[in-house]
C-alpha cells in the first residue's frame, strides 16, 4: 500500500534533511503539495528536490553525502556564485550601517536538503569575497571552502531545522536592538505599522554561549512563531526565504528600536494605535503568510505593553529600609525642564 504524506510529514522530513526518502509513487495530500511548493521543493520523477534547476539553477540533487566532486561542482556553480555575491553585498550593508564590527555577524543560505552556504569566521563582513564563503551540512561539518566556517553556524542550522521556511538566516549586532537585548526589554508594540506587518512582537531568547548548540536551541524554540529574535546580551537574528529579506527584517527591527528610544527622550508618553488598528494590520499580515501568534486574539488582548518601561529610576535606600528620594541638582533640573519645554513648543509649532 502506498504511503500517504501530509503537510506535517513534509515538515518533519524537511527539518531532518530527509526529503529524498519519499518513494516514487507516494501519495501527497493537497496540503503536502502546497507545503512542498512553499518550501521550494519540486517532485521530479518521484524524487523530491529543493528548488530545481529550472528555478534557480542549483543542482538540488546534491546532498552532504554526495561525492566531493559533486559538492565542489555545486559550490563553484554559477548559481551558487551569484548567491555568494549576494551574501557579500548583504555583509557590506551590515558593516556600512554599523550593525556589525570586527569580524562579528554571520549569514547563511540553505541550498539543498542538507547543504548550506555560510560566511567564514574571522573575516569582516564589510570586506568578504565570494571565495571566502563555506559549505556545510546540517550538523555544521564543513564540506567545501578554503576558510573555516563561522562558529555560529550551529545557531543558523538549528533555526533551519526547526523552521522549514527558513532558507536564509542573518545574524548581527545592530546597536539599538541589541541595547534592548542587553537590557532584557522586549520592544513595545502598536507604535509603527511596518514592524507589526513584517515582524510583529520580537521575543528575547535567553543567553547562551555564542557558537554553542545550546544557543541555537534557545533561539530555535521561538522561530515557529517569530521571524526575528533578540538574543539576550548578544544581538539579533532573523530568518526568511531569501537572504535579502532576512536582512530587511534586521533593518526594520533596528530602525524601530531606534525610533522607540528617540521617542522616550522627548519627554512625552509615546502614542500607540488602537487594538482595532493592530487587528487590521494582522489581517494584512495573515494574507501575506507571515506567522504571528497574535493572529486570532481578541482586540482586548492586543497592544499590551504593561511589561514595558521606557526607563528606570533608582533610589538609594534610606536608613531603616525606607526609600529616600535621591538628591538632585536643582539647577540642572531647571535646565532640563527648560530644554524639554522648548522642544515641545517647537514640535507644537
Amino acid at each position: 500500500m502506498k504511503k500517504v504524506y501530509s503537510a506535517r510529514d513534509i515538515d518533519d522530513l524537511h527539518r531532518g534533511g530527509g526529503m529524498g526518502s519519499i518513494p516514487a509513487g507516494a501519495i501527497l495530500t493537497p496540503s503536502a503539495r502546497d507545503r512542498m511548493k512553499e518550501l521550494g521543493v519540486a517532485k521530479h520523477n518521484g524524487n523530491p528536490t529543493r528548488g530545481g534547476t529550472s528555478d534557480d539553477g542549483i543542482d538540488a540533487s546534491v546532498r552532504a553525502s554526495s561525492p566531493k566532486a559533486d559538492l565542489e561542482r555545486l559550490f563553484n556553480s554559477p548559481a551558487v556564485h551569484a548567491l555568494k555575491e549576494q551574501i557579500c553585498e548583504i555583509g557590506r550593508r551590515l558593516w556600512q550601517r554599523a550593525y556589525v564590527d570586527g569580524n562579528g555577524g554571520n549569514l547563511s543560505i540553505r541550498l539543498t536538503e542538507d547543504v548550506v552556504l555560510c560566511t567564514p569566521t574571522l573575516v569582516s563582513k564589510g570586506f568578504m569575497k565570494p571565495e571566502d564563503l563555506c559549505l556545510v551540512d546540517l550538523d555544521g561539518n564543513q564540506l567545501a571552502g578554503v576558510k573555516k566556517r563561522t562558529s555560529e553556524i550551529l545557531m543558523h542550522l538549528q533555526i533551519m531545522k526547526a523552521q522549514p521556511k527558513a532558507r536564509a538566516v542573518s545574524h548581527a549586532h545592530p546597536p539599538y536592538a541589541t541595547g534592548f537585548a542587553v537590557a532584557g526589554v522586549q520592544p513595545p508594540t502598536c507604535m509603527i505599522p511596518e514592524i507589526e506587518v513584517f515582524i510583529g512582537r520580537v521575543p528575547i531568547a535567553p543567553y547562551e554561549t555564542p557558537g554553542t548548540i545550546e544557543m541555537g536551541r534557545k533561539v530555535a524554540e521561538l522561530v515557529n512563531e517569530h521571524n526575528t529574535v533578540l538574543m539576550e546580551n548578544h544581538g539579533v537574528v532573523s530568518w526568511s526565504n531569501t537572504i535579502e529579506d532576512a536582512y530587511f527584517k534586521m533593518e526594520i527591527v533596528e530602525a524601530y528600536c531606534r525610533t522607540v528610544i528617540v521617542t522616550t527622550q522627548l519627554g512625552v508618553q509615546p502614542k500607540q494605535f488602537s487594538p482595532k488598528h493592530l487587528k487590521d494590520l494582522l489581517d494584512i499580515k495573515q494574507t501575506l503568510g507571515v506567522p504571528d501568534p497574535r493572529i486570532g486574539l481578541k482586540e482586548c488582548e492586543l497592544c499590551d505593553n504593561d511589561g514595558w518601561r521606557p526607563g528606570v529610576t533608582c533610589a538609594v535606600p534610606a536608613k531603616g529600609g525606607d526609600s529616600a528620594k535621591p538628591e538632585g541638582d536643582s539647577e540642572a533640573e531647571s535646565v532640563v525642564q527648560a530644554v524639554t519645554a522648548e522642544i515641545m513648543n517647537r514640535l507644537k509649532g
